[in-house]
């Protein structure tokens, strides 16, 4: 009976060992920037592959690697397409990700063609005006604009269906504003938009409250409200939210991965663990305070259903804005 249960128990051992052998890890780990060099995707990627290496919970470099296109769409479908099986890649992506996934942009593939990984961080919203301006609180700026939809013009770096666009019909539907009355100009970025507001060529700048912290000092603009949930901490602790003005106005831009659509169960649960180790370094933390971001955790399940729950709005508010049927 003793060698029997020898026996029993060496194999086991054995087993045991070669799970553990062959257990997933990725030999050659890369995360895809949807975008060019430089640019949010880029900032997200490396937010991890800088830190999962200081954190030393994998032993090869993560190599960033980059898909410009459709603002991730492009990306998206080469990843559904082409590398539906790849388990050592994550991609980054972002609230404007979905936001073009609910209106449609990324073609026939919706937000379930993916496996979605984590929410690593995020900025928010600000309603941005000069420094002379006679507004000091949102409610004079909503009320004025109530008054004369047609008076202000509402500009930042974006198209029409673009979160700077949807940030901006927000604000005027706050006001009681059709957002399709709204007098709003696109640019092609924040720092584009600061300096139309510095001309007069605009009135409102409805924009990123981390992309704007190295003008918060200037003395040149004031910042009305943060559409966040509660104010923010640091040197933007000072700035009342929409929330607390009477307008329940809240936009965060979160920055996230996903993962390829026909990996295997394990395969993603070592993302996920990884991920949940990530977050509790101190390196991960730096890394993020870094990037300018801010505490945003959501991952593996808590994850997908944020997914699912941020898609169904923005279809639901693409649609009242007339962009879509």
């Amino acid at each position: 009976m003793k060698n029997k249960l020898k026996i029993v128990t060496s194999m086991l051992t054995v087993v045991a060992l070669s799970s553990a052998l062959n257990a997933f890890e990725p030999k050659k780990p890369v995360c895809l920037a949807p975008a060019k060099p430089g640019g949010g995707f880029d900032l997200t990627c490396r937010l991890v592959s800088n830190s999962i290496i200081e954190a030393k919970l994998i032993d090869k470099p993560m190599l960033v690697n980059f898909m410009p296109g459709g603002v991730g769409a492009v990306a998206y479908n080469h990843v559904i397409g082409a590398r539906s099986n790849d388990p050592e890649m994550i991609v980054a992506a972002s609230t404007g990700s979905v936001l073009n996934i609910a209106q449609g942009k990324f073609g026939e593939h919706d937000e379930t063609a993916v496996r979605w990984l984590a929410g690593l961080g995020t900025d928010y919203g600000a309603v941005i005006v000069k420094a002379d301006a006679k507004w000091n609180t949102l409610q004079e700026l909503l009320a004025d604009l109530k008054a004369n939809p047609k008076g202000f013009v509402l500009g930042s770096g974006g198209s029409i269906g673009s979160q700077d666009w949807f940030k901006a019909a927000l604000i005027a539907k706050a006001a009681g504003i059709d957002p399709k009355e709204m007098k709003y100009v696109a640019f092609e970025g924040g720092g584009e938009a600061l300096t139309a507001l510095l001309g007069g060529h605009i009135q409102i700048y409805p924009g990123d409250i981390a992309e704007f912290s190295g003008q918060f000092d200037s003395g040149k603009y004031k910042v009305l409200a943060v559409l966040s949930d509660e104010r923010l901490p640091g040197k933007f602790k000072d700035i009342p939210t929409a929330k607390e003005q009477g307008s329940d106005v809240v936009w965060n831009i979160w920055r996230g991965f996903y993962l390829a659509p026909n990996i295997t169960d394990e395969q993603y649960n070592y993302w996920v663990d990884t991920i949940n180790k990530l977050v509790n370094t101190e390196e991960f933390a730096k890394e993020r305070e870094l990037r300018g971001l801010f505490p945003f955790t959501k991952i593996g399940k808590d994850f997908d259903i944020f997914i699912k729950e941020e898609t169904k709005k923005f279809k639901e508010m693409a649609q009242e804005a007339g962009l879509t049927k």
